[in-house]
């Protein structure tokens, strides 16, 4: 059977990563269990982002909640296994890593630090020690840079903002842009980012009132328009704290995917690529307490995970109408906080 994906759950209070093949047919194969920390540590969330070019791994944990690091691990070109090269100190804990669009540079967002910051990536893959610090409003919870890699832009979940920063790809500096932020709403909570493929639109979950908000997005300047649109992740006559998480778009921008942690619930919307607008398709009830899912290279497999259920649930995606299908249901280590795919050859 054909494999098209390797497959990473990052596992917070077992401090390891299960790791799994995906196949054609949406089934899942367990590889492996690969830890990133002995003895583990728990209690603070593990994250995961990928090289460029997918011959990297890094992970971010800490160790007594006082000493954060960044694992970086050797991906196998074949198999897609992890193997760990090193541990690198960092300024503080992260909520969110990704590197800059050509994987010299990792970007942390410390929601416990209210800081985002900036690490080299040396040309052997291994993160080098923080060299550049921003503070940030309270609770920062994500920072990506944009397609064109000049721009960067970071939340304040705490703060309701949304800043925006000139990036230098030479040197790693972050610069305020003009404006330095955009706000959201009081008490809606901006969490994390997804840019369109074409770099026209934004897209930002609110954790604390389940919003998505749409923005325009000026690429050659780097800041964000005026919001064109709040959409609610939230299910139908939802009632109880909202408590929202993840959010992807499919490869071919066609459809966006929302988790809600409360309700265990998997939001689906159509995306008007012209306008950018959301349409809501369906809400469905998934695995206990999703924090983290993503979407297959392939646009044809989504992957999520509930941090109670210690489990992931494979869905297919219809290509036609992006609706949601279960496939199969495989146990993960314990408290799962994050999945992350790439492609495999054969």
């Amino acid at each position: 059977m054909s494999v098209s994906a390797c497959v990473y759950v990052a596992n917070s209070d077992s401090q390891d990563l299960s790791v799994f093949l995906l196949h054609g047919d949406g089934s899942l194969a367990a590889t492996g269990t690969v830890p990133v920390q002995r003895p583990a540590v728990t209690g603070r969330s593990l994250v995961l982002a990928t090289s460029p070019d997918l011959a990297f791994l890094y992970a971010g944990y800490a160790m007594g909640g006082t000493h954060p690091a960044i694992a970086t691990f050797a991906l196998d070109p074949r198999s897609g296994f992890p193997t760990p090269l090193a541990s690198t100190p960092i300024a503080d804990s992260v909520a969110y890593i990704a590197t800059d669009r050509e994987g010299k540079f990792l970007l942390c967002a410390s929601y416990a630090g209210d800081k985002v910051m900036v690490s080299p990536i040396g040309s052997d893959g291994i993160v080098a020690q923080t060299q550049e610090i921003v503070a940030s409003a309270p609770k920062a919870h994500c920072i990506l840079t944009d397609p064109s890699n000049r721009h960067a832009l970071h939340t304040s979940l705490g703060g309701d903002l949304i800043y925006q920063h000139r990036f230098s790809a030479a040197t790693g500096v972050l610069t305020a842009n003009d404006p330095p932020s955009v706000a959201v709403e009081h008490g809606a909570g901006p969490r994390f980012i997804c840019f369109s493929g074409d770099a026209r639109f934004v897209y930002v979950n609110c954790e604390l009132d389940g919003s998505i908000r749409v923005f325009p997005y000026d690429v050659a300047r780097g800041v964000l328009g005026l919001c064109v649109q709040v959409a609610s992740a939230l299910p139908p006559a939802f009632t109880g704290k909202i408590w929202a998480a993840d959010l992807h778009l499919t490869p071919d921008g066609r459809f966006l995917y929302a988790c809600e942690r409360t309700s265990s619930t998997l939001s689906a919307f159509a995306v008007d690529r012209v306008t950018g607008l959301l349409t809501r398709m369906s809400t469905d009830v998934t695995t206990r307490q999703p924090r983290a899912f993503d979407i297959d290279p392939s646009g044809r497999f989504l992957v999520c995970s509930g941090q109670l259920g210690n489990s992931v649930i494979v869905y297919a995606i219809d290509h036609e109408d992006g609706h949601l299908s279960a496939l199969g249901e495989y146990p993960v280590g314990r408290n799962p906080t994050w999945v992350t795919m790439i492609p495999l050859a054969g």
